[in-house]
C-alpha cells in the first residue's frame, strides 16, 4: 500500500473513530436516578438554573447550599451536612428528595425560599440583610 492509501485509510478510521465518540456523547445517559427510581426527570438544567448558592434563615442557624450538580446540602448550628439529597427546580418550585429517603418542596420569590416551615434567604442579599436587621430589632428567633 503507498503512502498516498495509508493516509486516505488513517483519515477515514480517525473519522470514523471520530463519529463514533460523538454518538456515544450525545446517547450516554444521566447517572442521576430517574423515573425508575420513583424519581421525576430533571426538568430544568440544574448547572444553569438562577438559585444555585447558598440560602440561609435569617439567624443563620440553617444554611442550605444548592449545588450546580443538583445536589444540595443543609447544615443545622454546628451540626455540617444535617441534611444531604439532591433538588430538581421547575420554574420557582423546587422538590427535595433528602438521602435518608424523606421528601419535600418549597417556593422561591425573588431571593426568597419558603420551605419546609422556614424562610430562607439568599445569603448576601437584599432581602437577608433586611431580615437580619428586621430580626435583630425584635428579638426574634425565627
Amino acid at each position: 500500500m503507498s503512502s498516498v492509501e495509508q493516509r486516505k485509510v488513517s483519515g477515514a478510521v480517525a473519522s470514523i473513530v471520530a463519529t463514533a465518540a460523538l454518538t456515544a456523547c450525545a446517547t450516554e445517559t444521566s447517572s442521576m436516578p430517574g423515573p425508575t427510581e420513583g424519581r421525576p426527570p430533571t426538568t430544568e438544567t440544574t448547572a444553569t438554573h438562577r438559585y444555585v448558592g447558598m440560602w440561609v434563615t435569617a439567624d443563620n442557624h440553617i444554611r442550605q447550599e444548592l449545588l450546580a450538580n443538583g445536589r444540595y446540602d443543609e447544615a443545622r448550628g454546628q451540626r455540617d451536612s444535617a441534611y444531604t439529597g439532591r433538588y430538581e427546580v421547575t420554574g420557582d418550585h423546587i422538590d427535595y428528595w433528602d438521602d435518608t429517603g424523606f421528601t419535600a418542596d418549597g417556593r422561591f420569590e425573588g431571593d426568597v425560599l419558603h420551605h419546609g416551615g422556614y424562610v430562607f434567604y439568599r445569603e448576601g442579599s437584599a432581602a437577608h440583610r433586611r431580615a437580619v436587621v428586621t430580626r435583630g430589632s425584635t428579638g426574634s428567633s425565627s
